[in-house]
């Protein structure tokens, strides 16, 4: 076949049709070529009709073209003539094609033949194809396609009362159309529908108003395919169904899918029942709107899956395993039955919001001017307000435990200004529950919402119902199970919350016991809100399945930790409190699978270290050996009085009467030290070498600088002019060299220092001390044996290796270097008298902290040299009262300080002084480079009744006879001019300080600073035995409370074992032995002084109390995170006492530092006299 076999109709002019086809009929054993066979209709003003072509080949192996399409219309071109037919015997396959030309006209199909049946039908290319016949029958073998935009119908338009049957294989659609006029039996193995439409018009018959699709393999819906019946529609099939996105539709007035292994609702899909967009024609569901009894196939559906209008349901799944939503699942009345799970995913929703009931029972009243009250359910509906009247709001009807009403809506259900209710969603049923519900999406049954209107309108329809007879639930994070009210128009209520019962088919328990529901969304079943001046809703009802034993609550958990419940129920209020009675203090409630169902409540111990059955630790079986923390706290108390007792009485004994108070003895001939002057007799006491020793005495120069690490002693450059007659001043450069490096430290002392006083400042300040203690000797040894005496001009001074001596205050801090002459100057004026040496500079030792307060050190040389102007009795007493108030003084505070010391000058020193025609002030010196400045007293000549000197040591004659309070004032002012002049003239750096200068001065506060507010020097208060007494008994307390602390810890962790006892190293443990050692000591000075050091490693020990509170507080929080009912300051278990005894301990060493304060107080000050405010009463003991 290779050329042209033609049967077309004539074309005809432009007045004229053109003629139909013809017919070719082919008929051979083989066939080959690639010709043209046509058998069209002819073009004209309205085309002709395409005929008819068979072809009858057994082999063929061409390429023919066949054409049978209907010809050009030139007055319609969108009206070709209809397609003809093409029949192929070989495969019975009949195809229509009309080549893509757009026609409105039908190529009638009178009847398919029974035997043999088509194997295949094909329509396509915008063919439209027409089964007019009623009660109609298409069957094929094979298959029965439609492409390209063809059109199938069934039935006749104006007449949709038949029903229509649709068999074969597979029913493939692809940018094509099915109208059915009536009724419609599919049965087919596979359905596939590409951008496609399937609609089924019922006509309004109920004789035909159900139609079925029967799908027993596969049913696919792609690219915004559509099945549409406005009557009944059942689908179902054995196999998958699948709506695959957006545009994807199956909806009906009644839809049943039932019997597929799997539905699948993609996002965008739709599953709807009924109609949303529904004409006065379509099939309407009846709603059981006016009566508040439950529709019995809610509750018990009947077990076959055949759709039934008479039902109350409008989309119903039956027997169906698995159904995942993607999409919208839609409807009034929706119900799963017998169905394995149903997932709705994040982008899924199952609905029935708005399409209950537009009256109703609880439906909201109206009033004439248009306000509605809101519609009622499980909540009342909110009432409607406008300019004074009210409308009432819907009641409240249904069953809470078992709901299964429409919500009611508002409004005159007879126009458009109504709102419906929510519908019901029901899943699984009384006998059939579902076994898996996971809900990530939405499942709502909202009331309706009217927002059209500005004043007036209907209120919001009330929730619907949501029933879930479920096995398992899981909600997510972001899910939401919702059936609240809609929202009321302005001024009209809103509509009352609905139903959500949860009835949970089998709840294990005991052992058995899981949870029934994992909910981390959002369960709502509020009241809708009013946009005017209406009432909202109120809240509907979300109720669970009575619960068994042990088990409370909508979702069946166990009772809390501590409760039981013995009794069937959900109220929380069931789950009675365990008697307490029955816990051991160091137990805690636990879990037990299932919940506590009788008592006692089951309990273990809060950890392993506690023993069953009465948890007690170590410490708790210590405690309860004794009869409990009472008595065990009175033992205590009892054996630690006891052992203060003896250990008084031993003190008392090996001490005896060093720490009395009185003049210790001094041997014959000895220096005494003035730098402790409250140890001597007040007294006169005559030295036979005081005078002798002083006699050469030149001048005394301080070393500058603290003796610390960081700044050393050192000495400065340039010789004062005291000494300039007596020195090389080369030579004397090249001295302070030799001595100014003699005194720097190693670097790797100052390192050790810097490491020992972060772990242990105590042992840090021995050090410094010791290696001060080398550092003086190492001076005094250069000075005395090593260095040639070159500076001097005497001969003698540097054969004899004299006329220089180091020395330094008890503390070490301050040091001097004191120069006599040789005994061959042959100088009238050397030694200086004492005026000629005023103004002169007294400094203190010390830098005012708790170790080293400040002092004056009065030594044999300064004491012979005050006695040339003052008795020695009075200096003495003098220096006595001043280190007693120096006492006081407190570095990094001395603004405040200082003013009582400068307010003593005043009152106690001075007017004394003034007899002898001198001032003492306090004042400050030589600061360094680094800002430490040294503090003393600059003495000085006042004028008074007698001749006087002045600076330079000319005499003055008073020429004015003055009183004795007037010749002060001015003799005062006038010095002080006259001092500054001195103190410039003679190069040295400072300044007086008064109340004045007090403010200005730059009082530093180092990192130890808050230390001192708990541990400072104070004054004495006597009884120094009592105060012992109780030392002794705190001093015990503290090592008693530090092991049971260490006993606590333990029972904790030995990890807190060791960060206590370490940090700081042994912190905790050296103040007992510190204490004993200062308790045990021979003499007042020495005791003090082991007495502030027990005070000083007491305060040090604070830190590792501290650990062991972070120790404490750590393991209780770990503790709570497992046990919450631990209480933090309960006395009664061992976890909630972690600060007992911290804080019994820090208690304990702020008392003892009180206490030492005092101790050494009454060691150092056994003349309580001189804190006396009354300067006769202190010149006078």
């Amino acid at each position: 076949m290779n050329g042209t076999v033609l049967a077309n109709g004539g074309d005809s002019n432009e007045k004229g049709g053109g003629g139909s086809g013809g017919s070719i009929f082919i008929r051979a054993a083989s066939m080959h070529g690639g010709g043209k066979i046509s058998a069209s209709g002819g073009d004209g003003l309205a085309g002709g009709g395409g005929g008819r072509v068979s072809i009858n080949v057994f082999s063929r192996h061409d390429d023919t073209q066949i054409f049978v399409h209907g010809g050009r219309s030139s007055g319609c071109p969108d009206n070709a003539g209809a397609a003809g037919t093409l029949y192929e015997a070989v495969p019975k396959s009949l195809i229509v094609s009309n080549n893509n030309l757009s026609t409105q006209t039908d190529t009638l199909l009178l009847e398919f033949p029974n035997q043999p049946l088509w194997t295949n039908v094909f329509v396509r290319n915008r063919a439209k194809v027409a089964v007019p016949l009623l009660w109609s029958r298409v069957q094929v073998e094979g298959q029965l396609s439609l492409l390209s935009g063809a059109i199938l119908t069934f039935g006749l338009t104006r007449y949709p009362y038949s029903e229509f049957e649709l068999m074969a294989e597979e029913l493939l659609m692809s940018d094509s159309t099915i109208k059915v006029f009536g009724a419609l039996r599919m049965s087919v193995k596979m359905l596939l529908m590409w951008n496609s439409r399937m609609e089924i018009d019922g006509g309004g018959d109920s004789i035909v108003a159900t139609s079925l699709l029967d799908a027993s393999n596969l049913i696919v819906l792609k690219e915004s395919s559509v099945i549409h019946s406005n009557a009944n529609l059942g689908v179902r099939g054995q196999g998958l169904l699948n709506l695959s996105g957006d545009g994807d539709t199956i909806e009906a007035q009644h839809l049943i899918l039932s019997l597929f292994y799997s539905i699948q609702v993609g996002p965008g899909s739709v599953l709807r029942g009924p109609l949303v967009n529904r004409s006065s024609d379509d099939v309407a569901p009846k709603l059981n709107c006016e009566a508040d009894s439950c529709p019995v196939e809610i509750i018990h559906p009947p077990e076959d899956c055949n759709l039934n209008s008479s039902l109350s349901f409008t989309l119903q799944v039956c027997r169906v395993e698995d159904i995942d939503v993607w999409g919208l699942v839609q409807g009034t009345v929706i119900h799963f039955n017998r169905a394995r799970s149903v997932t709705v995913h994040t982008s899924g929703t199952i609905s029935a919001s708005g399409l209950g009931c537009r009256t109703g029972v609880g439906q909201g009243k109206m009033l004439s001017r248009g306000i509605c009250g809101g519609g009622g359910h499980g909540g009342k509906g909110g009432d409607g307000f406008y300019k004074g009247n009210l409308a009432e709001g819907g009641a409240i009807y249904g069953n809470a435990d078992l709901p299964c009403e429409l919500g009611s809506g508002s409004g005159n259900d007879s126009t458009e200004l109504s709102t419906a209710g929510g519908g019901i969603i029901a899943m699984g049923s009384w006998e059939y529950s579902l076994p898996s519900l996971a809900l990530y999406g939405s499942v709502e049954s909202n009331g309706g919402s009217y927002t059209n209107g500005s004043v007036g309108g209907p209120g919001g329809g009330s929730g619907g119902t949501i029933l879930l007879f479920v096995h398992t639930l899981s909600l997510a994070e972001s899910s939401v199970l919702s059936s609240v009210g809609g929202f009321g128009n302005a001024g009209s209520g809103g509509g009352g919350g609905g139903r959500i019962h949860f009835h949970w088919s089998n709840i294990p328990t005991g052992d058995e016991y899981v949870p029934v529901a994992a909910v981390k969304g959002s369960i709502l079943a509020s009241g809708g809100v009013s946009k005017g001046l209406g009432y909202s809703g109120g809240n509907g009802t979300v109720t669970g399945k009575a619960c068994p034993k042990g088990l409370y609550g909508t979702f069946c958990k166990e009772c809390p930790l501590g409760t039981y419940k013995n009794v069937t129920g959900s109220s929380k209020s069931l789950c009675f409190p365990c008697p307490p009675g029955e816990l051991p203090h160091r137990a805690i409630y636990i879990n037990v699978r299932g919940g506590a169902a009788e008592t006692p409540c089951p309990y273990r111990c809060m950890s392993d270290r506690y023993r069953m059955p009465h948890c007690y630790t170590a410490l708790e079986e210590l405690i309860y050996t004794f009869g409990g923390p009472w008595l065990f706290g009175l033992f205590l108390s009892g054996l630690l009085i006891l052992l203060a007792l003896v250990l008084s009485v031993a003190r008392m004994k090996f001490v005896g009467t060093d720490e009395l108070p009185g003049p210790a003895p001094t041997q014959q001939g000895s220096q005494i030290d003035h730098s402790f002057p409250f140890l001597e007799s007040l007294n006169e006491v005559i030295e036979t070498n005081r005078a002798e020793e002083s006699h050469g005495h030149v001048h005394r120069m301080y070393f500058m600088g603290p003796n610390t690490f960081s700044e050393p002693w050192h000495l400065p450059h340039s010789p004062p002019e005291q000494i300039t007659e007596i020195v090389y001043e080369d030579a004397f450069n090249r001295f302070v060299d030799e001595i100014n490096t003699l005194a720097a430290y190693q670097w790797w002392e100052g390192s050790i220092y810097s490491i020992l006083c972060i772990l242990a400042y105590p042992v840090a300040w021995s050090w410094q001390q010791w290696r001060r203690r080398k550092k003086l000797q190492r001076l005094r040894e250069f000075v005395r044996s090593e260095y040639d005496h070159s500076c001097l001009r005497s001969c003698r001074s540097r054969a004899l290796y004299e006329g220089l001596k180091v020395t330094a205050t008890p503390d070490l801090m301050l040091g001097y270097l004191d120069f006599f002459l040789g005994g061959d100057e042959k100088r009238p004026d050397l030694p200086p008298r004492l005026r000629q040496r005023f103004p002169m500079s007294l400094i203190f030792g010390g830098d005012g902290s708790y170790m080293t307060p400040f002092l004056l050190n009065s030594d044999s040389v300064l004491t012979s040299l005050m006695s040339q102007a003052v008795p020695s009795w009075i200096w003495h007493r003098l220096v006595a009262g001043l280190n007693a108030q120096l006492r006081l003084v407190r570095c990094g505070n001395l603004k405040v300080t200082c003013l009582p010391v400068i307010n003593w000058l005043e009152t106690h020193a001075n007017p004394s002084l003034a007899e002898n025609g001198i001032r003492v002030d306090l004042a400050w010196f030589q600061a360094t480079a680094l800002g430490y400045c040294q503090f003393g007293l600059l003495v000085y000549a006042v004028e008074g009744d007698a001749a006087l000197t002045e600076p330079d040591g000319s005499p003055r004659i008073k020429t004015e006879q003055q009183t004795p309070t007037q010749n002060m004032l001015v003799e005062t002012q006038l010095s002080q001019s006259r001092i500054k002049d001195a103190l410039m003239r003679r190069r040295i750096t400072g300044g007086v300080l008064d109340s004045n200068s007090l403010r200005t001065l730059n009082d530093r506060r180092d990192l130890f600073y808050p230390f001192s507010l708990i541990l400072h020097n104070s004054k004495p208060v006597g009884h120094q035995d009592l105060v012992g007494l109780v030392i002794s008994i705190l001093l015990l307390a503290d090592f008693s409370l530090v092991l049971l602390t260490f006993l606590q810890l333990y029972s904790y962790s030995m990890v807190d074992v060791l960060l206590v006892l370490f940090i700081l190293p042994l912190g905790i443990l050296s103040p007992f032995p510190a204490g004993i050692n200062a308790l045990f000591s021979h003499g007042p000075r020495r005791s003090a002084g082991l007495a502030r050091v027990y005070a000083l490693w007491n305060i040090t020990s604070l830190v590792n109390v501290v650990v062991a509170f972070i120790c404490g507080f750590v393991h209780y929080k770990s503790s709570t995170k497992t046990h919450p009912s631990v209480q933090p300051w309960n006395l009664g278990t061992d976890e909630s006492s972690w600060w007992l005894f911290p804080t019994g301990l820090m208690v304990l060493k702020c008392i003892q530092a009180r206490l030492v304060d005092w101790h050494v107080a009454n060691l150092e000050i056994q003349d309580r006299a001189v804190y006396s405010n009354d300067p006769n009463i202190f010149w006078q003991s």
